[in-house]
């Protein structure tokens, strides 16, 4: 799916937590799909391609990315993204979903699923934060800079250097970052970078990644029944495999994980169609 044609597929909604944008596209259960820092609803392009003519497929942009402001005061902790999830679901009657994320997004679905588990049907988790790994290790460095007020000097100027950005940025969550195509990469990065308004906002995003939010719900994820499936590469260098086995101990309704052999973190993007495969045979088995 291209990006003009993800974009027509594109609708924006009032929330109490602001407007949210997000793309809408097929019929029937609703697939949900919550994407992490730095991305936006566009990582799942190739994966709502490939389930249109069978889900309701419906993609967020969390604020500040993709084409979901930020207030000047947004919270940008993982507990209120929890909340903006459920207020866009709230807004759009959706009252079961089998939600699917990724990255920094799986720390926010995991929050919203502790939080709200009568209104899932099925929980998929892909690479993403868990337990205390917020920030991951590999990402520090970059929180860090945040912290200091530093990140809002050094990255903007990556907006007029796409191919740099996409080296710079992304290139350690794809084997071959090149099949990353260059106007996502910009789709990515103006939001975040465009403006010295939003490189600050950015910047606070970032040095808001914190544990707290996620380790306040564990008894509860302790106790989710809700069918879960897990989908790791084992190639990401932010997300170790371990981290996918303690998911699976830690929640009572997951009962496997899948590895995808030599996946990033961005496999949901690179490699869409393994992912498909698992979602399909996974839902199926739950209908």
């Amino acid at each position: 799916m291209t990006l003009a044609e993800f974009d027509t597929r594109r609708k924006t909604v009032d929330t109490d937590r602001g407007p949210v944008s997000y793309l809408d596209s097929g019929a029937g259960r609703v697939a949900f799909f919550i994407h992490g820092v730095g991305t936006s609803g566009y990582l799942w392009r190739n994966v709502i391609r490939q389930l249109e003519d069978e889900r309701r497929c419906i993609a967020l942009d969390l604020p500040l990315h993709g084409r979901t402001p930020a207030a000047p005061d947004q919270d940008f902790t993982l507990g209120a993204l929890a909340d903006v999830v459920a207020a866009t679901c709230d807004a759009l009657g959706l009252e079961k979903v089998d939600v699917v994320a990724n990255d920094t997004g799986g720390a926010v679905a995991q929050i919203y699923a502790a939080r709200h588990p009568d209104r899932l049907s099925t929980l998929t988790l892909t690479n993403c934060d868990t337990h205390d790994n917020v920030p991951p290790k590999a990402f520090l460095p970059a929180v860090l800079l945040a912290r200091a007020g530093l990140l809002a000097r050094i990255l903007p100027p990556l907006t007029r250097k796409v191919t740099r950005a996409r080296k710079l940025l992304y290139g350690t969550g794809y084997q071959n970052v090149r099949s990353l195509p260059e106007e996502v990469v910009a789709a990515y990065v103006e939001p975040l970078l465009g403006t010295r308004d939003r490189a600050l906002l950015f910047q606070r995003w970032i040095a808001s990644l914190n544990p707290r939010d996620l380790l306040a719900v564990e008894p509860d994820l302790a106790a989710l029944a809700v069918p879960t499936l897990i989908v790791w590469g084992t190639g990401d260098l932010f997300f170790r495999t371990p981290w996918a086995y303690r998911l699976r101990d830690l929640i009572p309704g997951a009962r496997e994980v899948v590895e995808i052999r030599g996946g990033k973190l961005f496999f949901p993007d690179e490699r869409s169609r393994e992912l498909v495969v698992e979602l399909r045979r996974f839902w199926a088995a739950r209908s």
